[in-house]
């Protein structure tokens, strides 16, 4: 079924529907997306026992990995040259937009 705006993961009632919300779900524990579409996953994960439980076991890798190695830093090094090469990629994606 397409939205309303032809993207088939959404409804026609402008909801998300279950694999848009799993898509998501990293986003939404991370705090990445939007107050308006946090709301929305939120209340979906309220009426949707699937997806409650699939985020719960996202939720529990999360904290098992923030338990295990979130002390854990990288070196500076690594971090200034990943600096690097993300500015590198973002000046080519920006370069790539307004090449005709």
């Amino acid at each position: 079924m397409s939205g309303v705006n032809g993207d088939e993961n959404e409804r026609l009632d402008g909801e998300p529907d279950c694999s848009e919300v799993l898509e998501e779900v990293y986003l939404y524990l991370d705090l990445e997306c939007s107050e308006d579409r946090r709301s929305l996953i939120q209340k979906h994960l309220e009426d949707c026992t699937r997806c409650l439980s699939e985020y719960g076991i996202e939720h529990e890798v999360k904290a098992l990995v923030a338990r295990c190695c979130g002390d854990e830093t990288a070196p500076k090094e690594l971090r200034e040259r990943l600096r690097v090469k993300l500015d590198q990629l973002e000046v080519q994606v920006e370069t790539r937009e307004y090449l005709p």
